[in-house]
């Protein structure tokens, strides 16, 4: 597994801090669609001995999505940054499917082990909800699920090709929150066996799955995650490593530590399974000091959390057999 940081601030000194902590990858969100722009981000990262490994969040999806009159033009941008990915090395693109384009909460600042802050999303009455992050999608006329499934198999015909000649292996996130409705719209991308319709739609390496153990852990199923890592292990391209208490309708985010998850055997599942690619900590508590500005996104707990998983991955590593 390659050791994954998202800075926020995206800043020299951030580089610095993921450089010192051990990560090997950087993961850098939309750069838009000019190569130069991805050229520069990549020599940065470099500059302070990383790779770039993955492109992720914002990257415009809406369009193909829904199947609005602007799909086939928001595919052909897709398509640009793909190939602007493979010209510089990228080898992962992280993407969703979420109609409501990207993770929904109700609450920014929960408390959690010392006063930190999380995120919760809490449904139990669907009457008050309301997110506060991401865009609050309540469409008069929403697209059925049967749509976005035909719009996903189109996109993939159209996409996949493109992202095999690249050399650059898609990475689908789930729905988060994991719900197959929510504010009347339906959503598709929520349970293993969505995943599984999804990779045999093109069957491709290319064609792959971000596995967020935080969205899969979320759900009213409440999934044994290892048991699902080892399931899903050969589509696997990227994967989100978070925890969460509860599940839907009312979840919070953790530490890595304090979550209902058996996180050693989580990334012993991977290692297990033969899944090599860029595994980052997803969303983290913000710790005393930060502004909480970006929930989720902060430095401090990514530090901590990378420390985390570097003890475990180097435990696992030095078991024999293991």
């Amino acid at each position: 597994m390659k050791l994954s940081l998202l800075v926020t601030p995206f800043s020299d000194e951030n580089l610095q801090l993921a450089a010192q902590a051990g990560v090997t990858d950087i993961v850098s969100i939309y750069p838009g669609l000019e190569l130069q722009n991805l050229l520069e981000i990549r020599n940065r990262v470099e500059s302070f001995g990383l790779n770039l490994g993955v492109v992720e969040r914002y990257v415009p999806t809406l369009d193909f999505v829904h199947g609005t009159g602007d799909r086939d033009a928001q595919i052909e941008g897709f398509k640009t940054l793909v190939r602007n990915m493979g010209e510089a090395g990228v080898p992962v693109l992280c993407y969703s499917w979420m109609p409501d384009d990207d993770w929904q909460r109700t609450s920014l600042e929960v408390k959690e082990r010392g006063g930190a802050l999380v995120t919760e999303f809490d449904i139990r009455n669907p009457e008050t909800f309301r997110s506060v992050t991401g865009f609050d999608f309540d469409p008069s006329d929403p697209t059925p699920a049967s749509a976005l499934w035909e719009n996903l198999e189109y996109f993939l015909n159209e996409v996949i090709p493109v992202a095999e000649d690249a050399g650059v292996k898609l990475a689908m996130h789930p729905d988060d929150p994991p719900m197959g409705r929510l504010r009347g719209q339906d959503r598709i991308l929520s349970t293993p066996e969505a995943f599984e319709r999804l990779v045999a739609m093109v069957d491709s390496p290319s064609n792959g799955i971000c596995f967020c153990q935080g969205s899969f852990a979320s759900h009213k199923n409440e999934y044994d995650i290892p048991g699902l890592i080892e399931r899903l292990a050969p589509h696997i391209t990227f994967a989100h490593f978070r925890d969460v208490v509860g599940a839907v309708p009312h979840f919070t985010e953790s530490f890595h530590d304090t979550g209902k998850t058996d996180m050693a055997a989580a990334m012993k599942a991977y290692l297990d399974a033969g899944v090599d690619c860029p595994i980052r900590p997803d969303h983290v508590p913000t710790l005393a000091g930060e502004t909480n500005e970006f929930p989720g996104y902060h430095m401090l707990g990514r530090l901590w959390a990378v420390g985390y998983m570097r003890g475990i991955l180097d435990t696992w590593k030095a078991v024999p057999g293991s």
